[in-house]
Formats: C-alpha cells, sequence, structure tokens
C-alpha cells in the first residue's frame, strides 16, 4: 500500500496505485459482482461493440482486463482511502480505447502522445464527496512522475440536475475544471475535449 507523504501518487486523503496482478484483488473487491456496471470490467472502450457484448457474459471481459494487467500494459489508477480501495480511473495511451480512436466527436485533434481518461468508478458509499477530483489530482501526480505530457478526457457538462449514473463514469466537466483541465475541442456541445498539459501546468 503506497501511503508515504512524500509519494507522488498521493492526494488529498488518498492514495494511488496503478492497477497490477498483485492488486488485481482489490480491483474485484471495488468492481463486485456486476463488474462495475453489466459486467463491463472497464473494457468498453477497449472493444469493438459486438466483442464488449460478448464478453459481458461468462465473464469474457474480466478476463480480458486482467489479461492485459498481466502482461502489464497501462490501464488505470486505484483510488484507497485507509487501505480500502473506493475509486477507480481508467488511464492509458489513447490508441488503446478502440472506441475513441473511432469516435467521430472525440477524434484525433493532432499528432501529440496522449493518455486518455473514458471513464471512472467510484464506491456509492463515497460518491458526492469530491472523489473525482482528487482521483484526477492523483492521476496527473502519476503522469508527471512518468514522464506523461498531456492527459485528455470527455465529460459530461449536465443539462439536468439529475444524471443518470452513466454520467457519473465518464466524468463531469466541473471536477476536470477544478482539477485543471481546459477544453481543447467542442464538437459536442455536452462532452467537450478537455487536457491537461503537464509541462504548463503544476499539480493544484
Amino acid at each position: 500500500m503506497i501511503n508515504d507523504e512524500n509519494n507522488p501518487y498521493l492526494s488529498g486523503k488518498l492514495t494511488f496505485e496503478p492497477l497490477t496482478i498483485n492488486n488485481w484483488n482489490k480491483f474485484e473487491e471495488l468492481f463486485g459482482k456486476k463488474g462495475a456496471c453489466g459486467n463491463c470490467w472497464c473494457m468498453y472502450y477497449r472493444l469493438k461493440r459486438q466483442d464488449f457484448q460478448k464478453g459481458k457474459t461468462n465473464d469474457g471481459n474480466k478476463s480480458a482486463m486482467k489479461e492485459i494487467v498481466r502482461k502489464g500494459q497501462p490501464t488505470g489508477l486505484i483510488g484507497f482511502d485507509k487501505g480500502q480501495a473506493i475509486a477507480w480511473c481508467a488511464f492509458a495511451p489513447r490508441e488503446d480505447f478502440i472506441k475513441l480512436e473511432n469516435s467521430r466527436v472525440h477524434k484525433r485533434i493532432d499528432d501529440k502522445a496522449v493518455w486518455s481518461i473514458p471513464c471512472f468508478f467510484i464506491n456509492k458509499n463515497f460518491r458526492r464527496q469530491g472523489i473525482s477530483v482528487e482521483l484526477l489530482k492523483g492521476v496527473i501526480n502519476y503522469a508527471r512522475a512518468n514522464g506523461i505530457k498531456i492527459i485528455e478526457a470527455y465529460p459530461a457538462i449536465p443539462t439536468k440536475e439529475k444524471l443518470p449514473d452513466s454520467f457519473a463514469w465518464i466524468g463531469l466537466f466541473k471536477s476536470f475544471e477544478r482539477a485543471g483541465f481546459e477544453i481543447a475541442d467542442r464538437k459536442s456541445k455536452n462532452r467537450p475535449m478537455v487536457r491537461y498539459y503537464l509541462d504548463k501546468m503544476p499539480v493544484k
């Protein structure tokens, strides 16, 4: 467990670890029997639609994610509160997310190396407590420590006060704004592309 106050992945009261085979059990505990939602296991953006739907049965998506982790490929960060896994943020090179690469709305705006944040998952007992902002700051610290220069995401600007859970999973623009992200492209009025340039912005 990472809890040294000088650790670069520390933010607020939370500590962060990239998902590895060594903490896979914590990831399983956080996602639960439903794999976060509908046996997704954070594979939605990584697979073609038909493959993702097929993987929702017989633990297909779970097994696919575990294999990626076993290979040591980047998948995301787990946020811990006093040793309990309470939050997840998918975070990997943009090209690892097929749906982003094929998106018309969120297609690439340049040829720079970018790491993307397509989704979040926060334990229901810890929602609406500012965890998403702390999670983003943890990602920024991780990126800075690992030489990642540009972080990109695609959050929602809600049009209604009460939102479905799917909006929370892709993230809310106000959380990204509070963490220091800026709009980089707005082909979609309610789903802008936002970026954080680590060579220009200090961690808040």
